[in-house]
C-alpha cells in the first residue's frame, strides 16, 4: 500500500504492517532497506508483544512457562486495514488462538503511519482486552541504507545523538550484549566528538548499541561530508543501534524501544522484565515516532 504527499513517498505491506520503502520524490532516493536476506531479510518490524529476546527462550507468567522467540510475533502476521487516506493509514491486529497459546493475553494492536512533509510519524496502539493486568514491551526496528550511495563505506558514516532537550551530550552508555541474546550487567562509555560517534568497521562486532534510560532522543546519519540525510526521533526509554556484526551490512538500524531483552541475571516473572509495560483491564497505551527525511 503507498502513501505519498508532495515530498516523499512510503510503501507499508499488509504482512506484520511493515513499512517497506521511503523514497524523498525529488531524487528518488530510496532510505529503507531493501531486505536483501543475505545480510537481514526484514526491512521494518514490528517488536510485539517482546523487544529482544527472553533468557533461554522461555519466560514465566502467573507461574507457567511459555516459549518465545526474539521480538515476538506481530511481525509475522497479517493485519487488516482499519482505515486510510492518501498519507495515513492504520492497521490492526488482534490475538489469536495460536498467539494465545504462547501469549496468555487478549489485546488489540495497532500501528497507523502518517506523512506530514518530508517526515512519517509511526504510531501504536496498545489496548487491553482482559480483564486482567496485561504485560507487554513494544517496539521498532527500521533499517537505512548507509552508507547513501556506491562507492562510499559504512564506517566513514557517523551516527549523531540529540537529548531530550535538543543538545549534544559529551558521551552514551551502552548495556552491553552477552550470549543467547541477553545483555550484561557489563556498561561501555562511548566518547562523542561534536556529538558524533564514528561508525567503525567494528562498532557493532559486540551485537546493537542498547542505549537505555532516556539519554537520546534524536539519532541522525551523517554522511562522509557529516551532511545529515536521515533522523529518528522518539520520546522511548531505550533505543537500539545495530548492523549485524562483522558482515559489514550497508545498513543500520535505529530502533526506538519501550522493553529489551531480558538480563543474563534475570530470573522473574514477565511483569519483572526490565521495562515492562503494565495495562490495567481496558487501559491503553500510545506511542509515536518519527523518520524525517533532510
Amino acid at each position: 500500500m503507498k502513501l505519498e504527499n508532495d515530498q516523499i513517498e512510503v510503501i507499508v505491506n499488509y504482512h506484520g504492517a511493515e513499512l517497506r520503502s521511503l523514497k524523498k520524490k525529488a531524487t528518488d532516493q530510496e532510505y529503507l532497506w531493501n531486505a536483501d536476506a543475505k545480510y537481514w531479510g526484514r526491512t521494518s518490524p514490528v517488536l510485539f508483544p517482546f523487544v529482544g529476546g527472553v533468557k533461554n527462550k522461555v519466560y514465566r507468567y502467573e507461574g507457567k512457562e511459555y516459549p518465545m522467540n526474539q521480538h515476538g510475533f506481530a511481525r509475522d502476521m497479517e493485519f487488516s486495514l482499519v482505515s486510510q487516506s492518501a498519507d495515513e493509514v492504520w492497521f490492526a491486529l488482534e490475538d489469536t488462538e495460536e498467539t494465545y497459546k504462547v501469549y496468555p493475553f487478549h489485546f488489540h494492536l495497532e500501528i497507523g503511519y502518517r506523512l506530514e512533509d518530508a517526515s512519517v510519524s509511526v504510531m501504536w496502539k496498545v489496548k487491553n482486552i482482559n480483564d486482567k493486568e496485561m504485560h507487554f514491551a513494544i517496539g521498532a526496528h527500521p533499517a537505512f541504507f548507509c552508507p547513501l550511495h556506491e562507492g562510499e563505506k559504512q564506517s566513514e558514516y557517523c551516527l549523531g545523538f540529540r537529548n531530550g532537550q535538543g543538545k549534544v551530550p559529551e558521551a552514551l552508555v551502552n548495556t552491553v550484549f552477552g550470549e543467547g541474546g541477553v545483555v550484561t550487567t557489563q556498561k561501555k562509555e562511548y566518547k562523542l566528538t561534536d556529538g558524533c560517534l564514528p561508525m567503525d568497521e567494528h562498532l557493532f562486532d559486540g551485537d546493537a548499541l542498547v542505549i537505555e534510560d532516556h539519554q537520546i532522543q534524536k539519532v541522525v546519519l551523517m554522511d562522509p561530508q557529516k551532511k545529515e540525510y536521515l533522523a529518528v526521533e522518539f520520546d522511548a526509554p531505550l533505543v537500539g543501534i545495530w548492523s549485524p556484526p562483522k558482515k559489514q551490512a550497508p545498513f543500520v538500524c535505529i530502533e526506538p524501544w519501550y522493553g529489551r531483552c531480558d538480563s543474563e541475571i534475570f530470573e522473574g516473572e514477565l511483569k519483572d522484565r526490565d521495562w515492562e509495560n503494565t495495562l490495567a483491564a481496558g487501559e491503553k497505551f500510545e506511542a509515536s515516532y518519527r523518520i524525517i527525511v533532510e
